[in-house]
Protein backbone atom coordinates (compact mmCIF):
# COMPACT_ATOMS: atom_id res chain seq x y z
CA UNK A 1 0.00 0.00 0.00
CA UNK A 2 2.81 2.37 0.51
CA UNK A 3 4.05 2.05 -2.71
CA UNK A 4 1.05 3.59 -4.12
CA UNK A 5 1.17 6.67 -1.70
CA UNK A 6 2.65 10.02 -1.59
CA UNK A 7 2.98 11.93 1.72
CA UNK A 8 3.11 15.82 1.57
CA UNK A 9 3.67 17.24 5.68
CA UNK A 10 3.53 20.93 6.29
CA UNK A 11 5.73 22.09 8.60
CA UNK A 12 4.75 24.68 11.41
CA UNK A 13 1.85 23.75 13.38
CA UNK A 14 1.66 20.42 11.54
CA UNK A 15 5.65 18.22 12.34
CA UNK A 16 6.30 21.10 15.40
CA UNK A 17 4.41 22.63 17.60
CA UNK A 18 3.54 26.81 16.67
CA UNK A 19 6.36 29.43 18.72
CA UNK A 20 5.86 32.67 19.74
CA UNK A 21 8.52 33.46 17.18
CA UNK A 22 9.33 31.97 13.64
CA UNK A 23 12.56 30.93 14.85
CA UNK A 24 11.87 29.60 18.50
CA UNK A 25 10.20 26.21 17.00
CA UNK A 26 11.20 23.21 18.69
CA UNK A 27 12.18 20.18 16.53
CA UNK A 28 11.93 16.82 18.40
CA UNK A 29 14.65 14.83 18.59
CA UNK A 30 12.83 11.65 16.87
CA UNK A 31 11.67 13.40 14.00
CA UNK A 32 14.35 13.76 11.63
CA UNK A 33 15.12 10.27 11.91
CA UNK A 34 11.69 9.25 11.72
CA UNK A 35 11.08 11.10 8.47
CA UNK A 36 14.19 9.48 7.05
CA UNK A 37 12.86 5.46 7.55
CA UNK A 38 9.03 6.82 6.33
CA UNK A 39 10.66 8.60 3.38
CA UNK A 40 12.70 5.07 2.74
CA UNK A 41 9.06 2.90 3.43
CA UNK A 42 7.97 5.46 0.59
CA UNK A 43 10.58 4.68 -1.70
CA UNK A 44 11.50 8.76 -1.74
CA UNK A 45 7.84 10.15 -1.82
CA UNK A 46 7.74 11.99 0.92
CA UNK A 47 8.04 16.00 1.01
CA UNK A 48 7.56 19.04 3.25
CA UNK A 49 5.24 21.63 1.44
CA UNK A 50 5.25 24.91 3.70
CA UNK A 51 5.53 28.75 3.89
CA UNK A 52 8.69 28.87 4.91
CA UNK A 53 11.79 29.07 2.42
CA UNK A 54 14.03 25.64 1.85
CA UNK A 55 16.76 26.94 3.66
CA UNK A 56 15.06 27.20 6.83
CA UNK A 57 13.42 23.85 6.54
CA UNK A 58 16.80 22.28 6.31
CA UNK A 59 18.63 23.98 9.04
CA UNK A 60 15.50 22.86 11.38
CA UNK A 61 15.85 19.67 9.91
CA UNK A 62 20.11 19.04 9.53
CA UNK A 63 21.32 17.13 8.72
CA UNK A 64 19.05 15.80 6.17
CA UNK A 65 17.79 17.37 3.30
CA UNK A 66 14.58 16.38 2.35
CA UNK A 67 12.32 16.99 -0.81
CA UNK A 68 10.83 20.72 -0.02
CA UNK A 69 7.91 23.03 -1.78
CA UNK A 70 8.91 26.18 -0.15
CA UNK A 71 7.20 29.65 -0.01
CA UNK A 72 3.96 27.83 -0.56
CA UNK A 73 5.45 26.28 -3.57
CA UNK A 74 7.36 29.37 -4.95
CA UNK A 75 10.44 27.61 -4.72
CA UNK A 76 10.73 23.66 -4.78
CA UNK A 77 13.69 21.18 -4.33
CA UNK A 78 13.41 17.65 -5.96
CA UNK A 79 16.06 15.24 -5.55
CA UNK A 80 18.26 18.03 -5.41
CA UNK A 81 17.67 19.73 -8.01
CA UNK A 82 16.02 23.61 -6.93
CA UNK A 83 13.56 25.58 -9.11
CA UNK A 84 12.40 29.00 -8.73
CA UNK A 85 12.47 31.15 -4.88
CA UNK A 86 14.99 33.95 -6.49
CA UNK A 87 13.69 37.26 -4.82
CA UNK A 88 15.39 39.49 -7.54
CA UNK A 89 12.62 37.98 -9.68
CA UNK A 90 10.41 40.05 -7.34
CA UNK A 91 11.39 43.62 -8.05
CA UNK A 92 7.64 44.92 -7.05
CA UNK A 93 7.81 42.96 -3.97
CA UNK A 94 11.51 44.01 -3.02
CA UNK A 95 10.75 47.31 -3.27
CA UNK A 96 7.70 47.88 -0.81
CA UNK A 97 9.31 45.64 1.76
CA UNK A 98 11.51 48.96 3.26
CA UNK A 99 8.28 50.69 3.24
CA UNK A 100 6.19 47.63 5.02
CA UNK A 101 9.20 47.33 8.13
CA UNK A 102 8.93 51.06 8.42
CA UNK A 103 5.19 51.10 8.76
CA UNK A 104 5.14 48.41 11.45
CA UNK A 105 8.42 49.78 13.08
CA UNK A 106 6.50 51.47 16.18
CA UNK A 107 4.60 48.29 16.16
CA UNK A 108 5.01 46.28 19.68
CA UNK A 109 6.00 42.74 19.19
CA UNK A 110 5.31 42.90 15.49
CA UNK A 111 7.47 40.77 13.54
CA UNK A 112 8.86 40.91 9.54
CA UNK A 113 9.57 37.55 8.31
CA UNK A 114 11.52 38.51 4.64
CA UNK A 115 11.39 35.00 2.70
CA UNK A 116 13.17 36.99 -0.50
CA UNK A 117 10.47 35.91 -2.62
CA UNK A 118 7.41 36.54 -0.41
CA UNK A 119 7.19 38.27 3.44
CA UNK A 120 5.25 37.84 6.29
CA UNK A 121 4.01 39.71 9.03
CA UNK A 122 3.54 38.52 12.26
CA UNK A 123 1.28 39.50 15.18
CA UNK A 124 1.00 36.48 17.28
CA UNK A 125 2.84 38.19 20.48
CA UNK A 126 0.90 42.17 20.12
CA UNK A 127 -1.56 43.54 22.12
CA UNK A 128 -4.77 43.90 19.93
CA UNK A 129 -4.15 47.25 18.93
CA UNK A 130 -0.89 46.50 17.30
CA UNK A 131 -2.00 43.54 15.94
CA UNK A 132 -4.94 45.23 14.46
CA UNK A 133 -2.95 48.02 12.64
CA UNK A 134 -0.07 45.47 11.62
CA UNK A 135 -3.00 43.70 9.62
CA UNK A 136 -4.28 46.57 7.59
CA UNK A 137 -0.94 47.44 7.05
CA UNK A 138 -0.36 44.12 5.25
CA UNK A 139 -3.51 44.22 3.62
CA UNK A 140 -2.88 47.69 2.27
CA UNK A 141 0.58 46.59 0.82
CA UNK A 142 -0.83 43.79 -0.87
CA UNK A 143 -3.60 45.91 -2.44
CA UNK A 144 -1.04 47.77 -3.89
CA UNK A 145 0.26 44.58 -5.58
CA UNK A 146 -2.92 43.05 -6.55
CA UNK A 147 -2.73 41.31 -9.52
CA UNK A 148 0.59 39.60 -9.39
CA UNK A 149 0.81 39.07 -5.71
CA UNK A 150 -1.76 37.84 -3.15
CA UNK A 151 -2.16 37.87 0.77
CA UNK A 152 -2.38 34.88 2.78
CA UNK A 153 -3.48 34.87 5.82
CA UNK A 154 -3.10 32.41 8.40
CA UNK A 155 -2.88 32.48 12.16
CA UNK A 156 -1.86 35.73 13.52
CA UNK A 157 -0.01 36.16 10.22
CA UNK A 158 0.01 38.14 6.96
CA UNK A 159 1.79 37.28 4.36
CA UNK A 160 2.25 38.67 0.54
CA UNK A 161 3.56 35.98 -1.84
CA UNK A 162 2.91 35.50 -5.78
CA UNK A 163 -0.27 35.12 -7.02
CA UNK A 164 0.71 31.48 -8.44
CA UNK A 165 2.22 29.98 -5.44
CA UNK A 166 -0.03 27.69 -3.79
CA UNK A 167 0.67 24.73 -1.79
CA UNK A 168 -2.13 22.39 -3.99
CA UNK A 169 -0.27 24.03 -7.00
CA UNK A 170 2.82 22.46 -5.19
CA UNK A 171 1.21 19.14 -4.47
CA UNK A 172 0.24 18.87 -7.90
CA UNK A 173 3.45 19.68 -9.60
CA UNK A 174 5.28 17.12 -7.50
CA UNK A 175 3.25 14.27 -8.42
CA UNK A 176 3.94 15.05 -12.17
CA UNK A 177 7.56 14.05 -11.36
CA UNK A 178 9.35 10.66 -9.84
CA UNK A 179 9.01 9.25 -6.99
CA UNK A 180 5.49 10.93 -6.56
CA UNK A 181 4.17 10.11 -9.96
CA UNK A 182 1.09 7.78 -10.44
CA UNK A 183 0.82 8.00 -6.58
CA UNK A 184 -2.24 9.28 -4.12
CA UNK A 185 -1.78 12.48 -2.18
CA UNK A 186 -1.98 12.37 1.36
CA UNK A 187 -1.17 15.91 3.06
CA UNK A 188 -1.20 16.93 7.14
CA UNK A 189 -1.44 20.92 7.33
CA UNK A 190 -2.91 22.63 10.52
CA UNK A 191 -3.95 26.15 8.64
CA UNK A 192 -6.81 28.23 6.84
CA UNK A 193 -3.35 29.01 4.38
CA UNK A 194 -3.65 25.02 4.14
CA UNK A 195 -7.17 24.60 3.05
CA UNK A 196 -7.02 25.70 -0.68
CA UNK A 197 -4.44 22.17 -0.68
CA UNK A 198 -6.80 20.39 1.01
CA UNK A 199 -9.55 21.11 -1.69
CA UNK A 200 -6.94 20.62 -4.60
CA UNK A 201 -6.01 17.03 -2.98
CA UNK A 202 -9.56 16.05 -2.44
CA UNK A 203 -10.48 16.86 -5.96
CA UNK A 204 -7.74 14.89 -7.08
CA UNK A 205 -8.83 11.53 -5.45
CA UNK A 206 -6.26 12.16 -2.52
CA UNK A 207 -6.34 12.34 1.54
CA UNK A 208 -6.36 15.44 3.71
CA UNK A 209 -6.21 16.05 6.91
CA UNK A 210 -6.65 18.80 9.10
CA UNK A 211 -3.80 19.42 12.22
CA UNK A 212 -6.08 20.71 15.35
CA UNK A 213 -9.26 22.32 15.62
CA UNK A 214 -11.08 24.39 13.09
CA UNK A 215 -13.91 24.41 10.17
CA UNK A 216 -12.05 22.32 7.00
CA UNK A 217 -12.77 20.99 4.30
CA UNK A 218 -10.14 18.06 5.18
CA UNK A 219 -12.39 14.95 5.80
CA UNK A 220 -9.83 13.57 8.43
CA UNK A 221 -8.48 15.03 11.37
CA UNK A 222 -5.93 14.71 14.01
CA UNK A 223 -5.57 16.56 17.25
CA UNK A 224 -2.04 18.22 17.68
CA UNK A 225 1.50 17.85 16.53
CA UNK A 226 2.21 15.76 19.16
CA UNK A 227 -0.44 13.40 17.41
CA UNK A 228 0.92 14.01 14.42
CA UNK A 229 4.23 12.76 15.22
CA UNK A 230 2.70 9.97 17.13
CA UNK A 231 1.46 8.59 13.45
CA UNK A 232 4.20 9.33 11.45
CA UNK A 233 6.97 7.28 14.25
CA UNK A 234 4.44 4.72 14.06
CA UNK A 235 4.27 4.35 9.74
CA UNK A 236 8.14 4.70 10.18
CA UNK A 237 8.28 1.83 12.34
CA UNK A 238 5.99 -0.34 9.60
CA UNK A 239 2.60 0.42 11.01
CA UNK A 240 -0.22 -0.06 7.90
CA UNK A 241 -0.66 3.85 6.44
CA UNK A 242 -3.89 2.90 6.46
CA UNK A 243 -5.31 6.72 6.00
CA UNK A 244 -8.80 5.58 5.48
CA UNK A 245 -9.11 4.55 9.34
CA UNK A 246 -7.61 7.95 10.39
CA UNK A 247 -10.63 9.68 12.77
CA UNK A 248 -12.93 12.36 11.11
CA UNK A 249 -12.54 15.70 10.79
Amino acid sequence: MTADLALFLDFDGTLVEIAPRPDAVRVDPGLVPALERLRERLGGALAIVTGRPIGVIDNFLAPTRFDVAGLHGVERRVNDAVTGGRPEDHPDLRARVPRLQALVADLDAVLIEDKGASVAVHWRLANPEDARRAEAVVKAIAAELDGPYRLQLGKAVGEIVPASATKGHAIRALLEAPPYAGRRAVFLGDDRTDELAFASVNADGGVSVRVGPGETVAPKRLADPEAVRALLYAWADGAPMDVSGLPEA
